[in-house]
């Protein structure tokens, strides 16, 4: 692949980030400000870094026009980290969480959150992801310190198109995989975390919004850096954060910001997803979505290729042919096999319109 030419990125994360952001990275990198200092060089206690933290916790702020009774964290250790920070800092209160698991991370997050308390799965681990229950079906707990569930399940295309109704219960929501991709109202949520590399920045930090009144409460055993209320405290530089990370994720906030905020990446979203979404079903099932429609998710979109149970040959020549034309990261989750299409915030409408081409030239050559 020539130096110019831009590799279309469908990575299910890290993921794609904007090229004029990384342009401006780049720019900076081996002197920031002008300082001849790389950003990467400086402390994390430096007036540079100080400014930095703030402006990005005041654009996620704004952005997501968060509450003035959240408090607005950057912790480290990933989503899984942030499973048991979940747990360790709100199960206390009771001993019992409610947990909905819809696929692969939400189940990962509940038996992490058995090794500090009682898990009660609102409804049954369904044997192959794909649907939500409907709410009327729930068990909930009324007595739950909190209520968890995985807004988009990233391995398996699964999105809530709701926010559950908890009667009270605190609700703890992961959107490491759509956070800045559509409006919603942060007030219904107790806690709301996200890693940052998929639609905010590169692996290395994780977004927590979390409710005051839900600080103080940690376990004793909770280990001081995933401590919410000691990292809020220190205004998330208790130890060394990932300034990095978040020096990025600074300038991606300003570029959603520049682009129409959340609105702009709402409307794009619908429409990455629905043209790909219409050329699946306007395939005669060549291709096919095993998720149902009415949670069927707007960021990764799994699919197979040659029926609904899959080609596995046909999937192969696939990815192959996909490559040709500079499309990488295409391949599904290795617990479900097939193709995934993650269309984060970076990756355009103009790249889904080429895969969207691919798929209708290679049904062409190969349908029977």
């Amino acid at each position: 692949m020539g130096s110019s030419q831009s590799a279309l990125n469908f990575g299910a994360g890290p993921a794609k980030l904007p090229r004029e952001v990384l342009t401006e990275v780049q720019s900076e990198l081996l002197s920031y400000q002008n300082s001849g200092m790389s950003l990467m060089e400086m402390s994390h206690r430096s007036k540079e870094y100080s400014k930095i933290n703030k402006s990005a916790q005041d654009l996620i702020r704004e952005l997501l026009n968060v509450p003035d009774n959240y408090r607005i964290l950057f912790i480290q250790g990933g989503g899984l980290g942030a499973f048991a920070a979940v747990a360790m800092n709100f199960m206390g209160a009771t001993g019992t969480a409610d947990y909905a698991v819809t696929g692969t991370w939400s189940s990962k997050a509940a038996k992490e959150a058995e090794k500090y308390g009682s898990v009660n799965l609102v409804f049954p681990k369904a044997d192959k992801p794909g649907k939500i229950p409907d709410q009327s079906t729930w068990t909930l707990n009324p007595n739950a310190s909190y209520f968890y569930y995985c807004d988009n399940e990233t391995v398996d295309g699964v999105e809530f198109p709701y926010i559950p109704d908890t009667n009270g219960v605190p609700i703890v929501t992961d959107m490491s995989s759509n956070i800045m991709t559509r409006k919603f109202d942060v007030s219904k949520f107790g806690c709301i975390f996200g890693g940052a590399q998929k639609n905010i920045g590169p692996a290395g930090a994780v977004v927590v919004i979390v409710r005051e009144d839900l600080l103080g409460k940690a376990m004793k055993i909770c280990p001081t850096v995933f401590n919410f209320t000691q990292v809020s405290k220190e205004n998330s530089v208790l130890n060394t954060p990932s300034t990095f990370s978040v020096y990025v994720m600074e300038k991606v906030l300003q570029w959603i910001k520049r682009n129409d905020g959340i609105e702009g990446m709402e409307k794009q979203s619908q429409r990455k997803s629905g043209v790909l979404y219409e050329t699946i079903a306007n395939s005669n099932t060549f291709y096919s979505c095993p998720i149902d429609q009415n949670c069927q998710s707007r960021i990764n979109i799994p699919f197979r290729v040659g029926g609904p149970q899959g080609n596995e040959d046909l999937e192969e020549k696939f990815l192959q042919e996909a490559e040709k034309r500079y499309m990488y990261q295409l391949k599904g989750h290795r617990s479900v096999g097939g193709i995934r299409a993650s269309l984060y915030n970076a990756t355009s409408y103009e790249d889904v319109v080429l895969l969207v081409r691919l798929m209708n030239e290679f049904q062409i050559q190969h349908q029977k």
